[in-house]
C-alpha cells in the first residue's frame, strides 16, 4: 500500500487484484507463505488489531540499526556525530473529540482535536532522512478534560518536549553506542534539551532566535563585534554567498538553574537582492575549519526533515494524514509501517542502482523515469505483470549485499 503509494486500504483490493496477475505468486515466494488467496484490506486491518505497534516499531529498529553498521549513511555524518533530525507534525485532526487521548486546541469560532508525532530521523546522504523513532503526543494519563478551561489544557497536555522527554532513553536505549548531533528548531533550545544531551554525550545544533532566548540573544550580539577574528565568507554550489560569524563558550543558566556553555553561529546569506539571517546554538567545537559543516549538516539539514519527511508523506501516495483506522492502537501501527515503507522507498529512489540502470541508456533517473510517482508505479507493474526469481527473496543472498546511495 506504501510502497506503490496507493493511498488507501481500499486501493489494494483494485491494483493488488490476482486474476491474470503474478500477485499472488510473488507475495507467496516474498513472504515464504502458501496461501492460495490473497488477504483483502479488511484482513489487513484484522491483522493489526492482533499485532502490537511495537513490533513495527523493533523492526523499524533493526532496519536503520542495520544501515548504521553497513555504514551506508556515514557520508552525512558531521564531526563524526550521526546528525539527528526531531520535530514534530500533526497526523489526524478533528472537530469531534476522537478519544480520550485527543490534544485539544480552541480557536476563536472552533475547537479541534489532534494527534501528532515526535519524530526523530537519521540524515543520510543524498537527501536521505531515515525514521528512528517516535513518540505519540497524546493526553494518555490525563483525567477526563470535559469542562476545563484552556489555560488548564496549557498546562495539562502533552507536547513535543515532554515527548522529547520520553523519546530521548528509547534512543538510548537502542542505539547505546551511536554518537549523536541532535538537530531542531529554536523550540529545543531550551535547558530540557541541553541537559538530555549532556547526560547522554551526545551534542546538539539548535536554532537560535532572538525572541526566545533574549538576554541570550543579547549577549551574542554584543560579543559578536569583539570577535573580529572569528569571520568566514563561503560560496556555496548554488551561488549563494554566506558570510559566518561565531562567538564560543557562551554560558546559560535554564530556569532549574542549570548551567550550560555552548557556541553560537550566525550565518547572512546573500542570494541575490535577498539577505536571509540564520543563528545556532551547538557544544561543537566551532572554528573555520567547522563552521561550515557545522551550519549546514546540522543547522540547515534540519528542513530535510519537513520537505524530505513530513511534507512528502503528507502530500504523495503516502497519504500520512489520511485515516487508515479510528483505533488509536491500530493507527500507530500504521504510522510505524509508512515510516518503515519510505525507508525502503528512498533506498530504490536513491540508490546506486537506478543511477547505473539509467546510465546504461545515458540517461538520468529523472528523465529514465519521469518522476518519484512513476517510480512506485513500475515497482507496481513489476509485482503484477512480471514472475519475481527466488534469489530476489533469498535472506542470504540479501544478507552479502551492500547498499549504495546516490550522492551525486
Amino acid at each position: 500500500m506504501y510502497l506503490f503509494q496507493l493511498g488507501s486500504r481500499r486501493q489494494l483490493d483494485f491494483e493488488l487484484a490476482v486474476v491474470s496477475t503474478h500477485v499472488l505468486d510473488n507475495l507467496n515466494r516474498l513472504a515464504r507463505t502458501e496461501h492460495t488467496t490473497r488477504p483483502v484490506h479488511d484482513t489487513l486491518d484484522h491483522f493489526l488489531e492482533h499485532c502490537p505497534p511495537e513490533a513495527f516499531a523493533q523492526l523499524r529498529t533493526q532496519m536503520v540499526q542495520r544501515l548504521i553498521r553497513m555504514k551506508v549513511l556515514d557520508p552525512a555524518r558531521l564531526l563524526g556525530h550521526a546528525v539527528l533530525l526531531v520535530d514534530g507534525t500533526g497526523l489526524l485532526c478533528w472537530s469531534r473529540r476522537h478519544c480520550d487521548q485527543c490534544l485539544v486546541q480552541r480557536r476563536e469560532n472552533t475547537t479541534l482535536f489532534m494527534h501528532q508525532v515526535l519524530e526523530a530521523k537519521l540524515l543520510g546522504p543524498a537527501g536521505v532522512v531515515l525514521s528512528m523513532g517516535s513518540e505519540f503526543i497524546e493526553n494518555a494519563d490525563l483525567p477526563d478534560r470535559e469542562g476545563s478551561n484552556l489555560e488548564n489544557e496549557r498546562v495539562k497536555q502533552d507536547c513535543e518536549l515532554k515527548a522529547f522527554s520520553r523519546l530521548a532513553p528509547q534512543l538510548k536505549e537502542m542505539f547505546p553506542q551511536l554518537q549523536i548531533v541532535l538537530a531542531g528548531d529554536s523550540l529545543f533550545a531550551c535547558g530540557r534539551v541541553f541537559q538530555v544531551a549532556a547526560d547522554y554525550g551526545w551534542s546538539y545544533v539548535v536554532t537560535f532566535k532572538e525572541g526566545h532566548l533574549p538576554a541570550l540573544w543579547a549577549e551574542f550580539q554584543q560579543l559578536l563585534s569583539l570577535c573580529p577574528d572569528n569571520r568566514l565568507k563561503h560560496t556555496t554550489a548554488e551561488g549563494a554567498l554566506q558570510v559566518y560569524r561565531w562567538v564560543c563558550d557562551l554560558s546559560y543558566q535554564d530556569n532549574d538553574r542549570r548551567w550550560h556553555r555552548f557556541n553560537a553561529i550566525e550565518c547572512v546569506e546573500t542570494v541575490g537582492d535577498q539577505v536571509t539571517r540564520f543563528a545556532w546554538l551547538t557544544p561543537l567545537p566551532v572554528n573555520a575549519q567547522t563552521v561550515v559543516d557545522i551550519a549546514l549538516k546540522g543547522g540547515r539539514a534540519r528542513w530535510k526533515m519537513e520537505n524530505e519527511g513530513f511534507n512528502r508523506q503528507k502530500n504523495s501516495g503516502l497519504n500520512l494524514e489520511h485515516v487508515y483506522s479510528i483505533d488509536p492502537e491500530k493507527w500507530k501501527a500504521y504510522y510505524y509501517l509508512l515510516q518503515i515503507a519510505f525507508i525502503i522507498i528512498q533506498l530504490v529512489e536513491r540508490g546506486s542502482l537506478l543511477r547505473r540502470l539509467a546510465e546504461q541508456g545515458g540517461r538520468t533517473v529523472p528523465q529514465l523515469f519521469g518522476s518519484l510517482k512513476n517510480i512506485a508505479r513500475r515497482m507496481l507493474d513489476s509485482l503484477r505483470y512480471f514472475s519475481w526469481p527466488a534469489i530476489w527473496c533469498d535472506t542470504d543472498e540479501a544478507a552479502h549485499i551492500h547498499i549504495g546511495l546516490d550522492s551525486s
